[in-house]
């Protein structure tokens, strides 16, 4: 195996950990922001509120996503397992 082939196989394995990550990563973001600037304003410190509000957007996310990401997954195991003959060369 060579420096070349080690490097493109953590490429597309971080790669393909963001395209998976990222969805959910983001609209956790999004909606935390959301939530604290809605407790600021309204002084209601309850964590419950923002750990609800985040769980039920990233479950939302995970049932419109999931097939795009169950695809993203399918296709980067492919590809690696296709490359096995080129890692052992």
């Amino acid at each position: 195996m060579t420096t070349d082939g080690a490097v493109d196989l953590l490429r597309a394995a971080l790669i393909a950990a963001a395209k998976v990550a990222g969805p959910m990563l983001l609209v956790a973001l999004v909606v935390g922001i959301l939530v604290g600037v809605l407790q600021a304003a309204t002084q209601v410190n309850e964590a419950s509120v923002s750990f609800v509000s985040k769980l039920l957007a990233v479950g939302a996310t995970t049932v419109v996503l999931g097939s795009w990401t169950l695809n993203q997954l399918i296709d980067y195991t492919s590809r690696t397992l296709a490359s096995i003959a080129d890692v052992l060369r």
